[in-house]
C-alpha cells in the first residue's frame, strides 16, 4: 500500500511538470527550478512551505465586519496572537511593528498587521478597537468565536491558554510571542521573534518586510505545482 502511494505521489509530480514543459516549454521549467531553489537571504527565520497560506474568518475590531483572509490578499501579512490586558509583551511587540511600518514610509500601506485576541471574553470589540487604535494605522484588532481561535491557533502551532481568575486576581493568559509573516499571496514566508525584548533587531526585519513588499503578488512556481498536485 505504502509503495502505490509513493508511485502515485511520483505520477502526480510526473503530470504536473509534463504539462508544465507542454505548456511554457522545458526550458523555462529549468531556469524556474533553479532559480526557485536558491536560498534567500532573510534575516529572519525563513518559513517558507513550512506552515500553510494564511486562512481564517473573524470579526474585525475597527467596524464589526466578518472578514477573512481573502480580504488582506495583495497585502504582506503580519499575524500576531495576543489580548489586551497584556502587561509588556503584547504592546511591546506592537510598538515595534509600528516602528518598522513607519520606517517603510508609504509602502507601509502595503501591510496588515493582524492582533487576534485569544481573551475573547474580556476582549469586546470596542476595547479591542480602542486598544489596537494606540499603533499604526495598519493594525486591525481581530476577534473570533472560541472555534475560530482554536481552528487559527491550531494551523500555525500556536499554544495559548486563558485561566478563569479566583478570589479577585484576574484570569492568566498565556501565549505565544512569536508574529507570523505572509507574502502578498497568502503564503507563509517568515517568522518574527524578539520583537518583545529591549534590544529587538529591528533593521533586520524591517528589511526583510521591504524585501517582501518589493515582490509582487504572483504566485511562485513552487506554490503553483503545490495547489496542481
Amino acid at each position: 500500500m505504502a509503495n502505490l502511494k509513493v508511485f502515485q505521489r511520483r505520477n502526480s509530480w510526473g503530470s504536473v511538470l509534463n504539462v508544465f514543459c507542454r505548456s511554457f516549454g522545458a526550458g523555462l521549467l529549468a531556469t524556474l527550478l533553479m532559480t526557485g531553489s536558491q536560498a534567500k537571504a532573510w534575516n529572519s527565520t525563513d518559513m517558507t512551505g513550512v506552515l500553510p497560506s494564511l486562512d481564517f474568518t473573524m470579526t474585525r475590531a475597527s467596524d464589526g465586519k466578518t472578514v477573512t483572509s481573502a480580504d488582506f490578499k495583495g497585502k504582506v501579512v503580519l499575524l500576531y496572537f495576543g489580548y489586551t490586558s497584556c502587561p509588556d509583551v503584547c504592546p511591546t511587540t506592537l510598538l515595534d511593528s509600528s516602528t518598522m511600518l513607519k520606517a517603510l514610509g508609504k509602502k507601509a500601506d502595503d501591510v496588515r498587521v493582524l492582533f487576534v485576541t485569544v481573551d475573547p471574553g474580556r476582549d469586546t470589540l470596542p476595547v479591542l478597537k480602542s486598544y489596537t487604535a494606540a499603533f499604526a494605522p495598519q493594525v486591525v484588532g481581530l476577534r473570533g468565536t472560541p472555534d475560530q481561535l482554536a481552528a487559527l491557533a491550531k494551523r500555525y502551532r500556536v499554544a495559548y491558554s486563558v485561566q478563569p481568575g479566583s478570589k479577585g486576581n484576574p484570569p492568566e493568559v498565556t501565549h505565544g510571542s512569536a508574529v507570523y509573516v505572509f507574502d502578498r499571496t497568502g503564503a507563509i514566508r517568515l517568522l518574527f521573534t524578539g520583537l518583545a525584548e529591549p534590544n529587538a533587531k529591528l533593521t533586520g526585519m524591517t528589511a526583510d518586510l521591504q524585501q517582501l513588499v518589493s515582490q509582487s503578488g504572483q504566485v511562485s512556481l513552487w506554490q503553483w505545482i503545490e495547489n496542481a498536485i
